[in-house]
């Protein structure tokens, strides 16, 4: 990939002790207890944790989705934690990618049209360039012969795919994962798993929550996320993929 985005340091992402409270009651629970994380442009890491320990939270101060209580958010060199949201939203379609759990393909519009959205939005590329890049992507994600069915006419596996493809429409150096194969068979994840390897060899940037123990052995660099602090943070050299 030949830009850089401004990352900081070649870091695309730097978490400076980041602290998220929420208001419950005449209460506050904290959820992220002094966050400091860096990752580097390139890096493939699973962030793992037991349920309502903080890792979407800590997903939503990475993506600009939510703002800590206090500490700093730089993704991508620019201040997230300070910036309006309307800046946040044009910043997060040139620069983040986000997949679902649950694909939020838009049900009325083909894969193709899901798929090319975000560059109308973003205002990214050529108008007539873009059913051609989005046809690339489904390529890319071997989904090019579905390009015109529904979301609900084709299976999980190949929305999560074309999930995929959508948010590689902008070509943003971070793509962030939330539970990407929570509602797939182990074979499509598989597949799934494999695409995003090939995503962070052409210089992506991947940060993935989650539960699957298999997979997140295979992610190069590991965060653990328990009562709302980073417990391990560790590499495991390249990622040995040995399929299914």
């Amino acid at each position: 990939m030949s830009h850089n985005n401004g990352s900081q340091n070649g870091h695309v992402v730097v978490l400076n002790e980041v602290v998220k409270s929420f208001p419950v009651g005449d209460d506050e629970i904290t959820v992220l207890k002094g966050i400091n994380l860096e990752i580097g442009s390139g890096e493939f890491i699973s962030i793992v944790g037991p349920s309502g320990n903080g890792k979407s939270t800590l997903l939503n101060m990475i993506t600009g989705i939510d703002r800590p209580t206090a500490g700093e958010v730089i993704v991508t060199g620019r201040p997230v934690h300070k910036m309006s949201e309307n800046d946040l939203a044009a910043w997060r379609g040139d620069h983040v990618g986000i997949i679902f759990q649950f694909f939020q393909m838009l049900p009325s519009l083909s894969l193709l049209q899901n798929v090319i959205l975000p560059m109308d939005f973003a205002n990214k590329f050529e108008p007539k360039e873009r059913r051609d890049r989005a046809m690339a992507l489904l390529e890319t994600v071997s989904l090019a012969d579905q390009a015109n069915k529904l979301p609900g006419m084709v299976s999980g596996g190949q929305q999560q795919r074309a999930a995929i493809a959508r948010a590689l429409a902008n070509d943003p150096p971070l793509l962030v994962a939330d539970e990407p194969t929570g509602n797939l068979d182990s074979h499509t994840a598989g597949d799934v798993f494999r695409l995003f390897n090939r995503l962070v060899e052409e210089g992506k940037t991947l940060l993935m929550v989650t539960h699957d123990k298999e997979l997140a052995r295979q992610v190069p660099r590991v965060v653990e996320i328990t009562d709302g602090r980073i417990t391990r943070d560790e590499y495991s050299g390249p990622a040995a993929w040995t399929g299914y």
